[in-house]
């Protein structure tokens, strides 16, 4: 190699940009070359350790190599998401220790619009404990002998 290209490789490295690190370990970086007359700028990761997994590239930094978003995710950012994916794996246990609390006694809750929730058993009947708001229906009652067509309103 000339020196002038070893010269030239060594700069480009010298002027890369850590931009951030993820929770992997795996480290970003950026910077602005020319290509083809026009500067664009580079953005790459370099994997923790020799086992190059790109499934550990979490979707926010996969955004950010492919520029679909114009700034690195901070370490806020980051923090909170990793939070929120926290608390969607806690409420997941927590529906599927539901569900399989529905399953063992065999009453799920049945909710419909403008009653109470209602239980239901596997066989469709009522539990004792169902309430069911009488007052209000969101049925038709009448026979039908009196009705004009374009006058039932829904029930305010």
């Amino acid at each position: 190699m000339s020196k002038q290209l070893v010269s030239r490789l060594l700069g480009m490295f010298r002027s890369r940009a850590q931009v951030g690190a993820d929770k992997f370990g795996n480290r970003y970086f950026t910077r602005v070359e020319e290509v083809d007359g026009v500067m664009k700028e580079k953005r790459w990761v370099e994997f923790k350790g020799s086992d190059q997994d790109p499934t550990t590239v979490p979707v926010e930094w996969i955004c950010w190599l492919n520029g679909q978003r114009k700034k690195a995710p901070t370490p806020e950012e980051l923090a909170e998401l990793e939070a929120r994916r926290e608390r969607v794996k806690q409420n997941i246990e927590l529906l599927k220790k539901k569900e399989e609390e529905e399953k063992k006694t065999g009453v799920r809750p049945v909710k419909t619009v403008g009653h109470d929730e209602v239980s239901r058993s596997k066989d469709g009947t009522d539990t004792e404990d169902a309430t069911i708001d009488t007052d209000r229906s969101s049925e038709p009652t009448g026979t039908g002998a009196t009705f004009k067509p374009g006058t039932w309103q829904p029930p305010t």
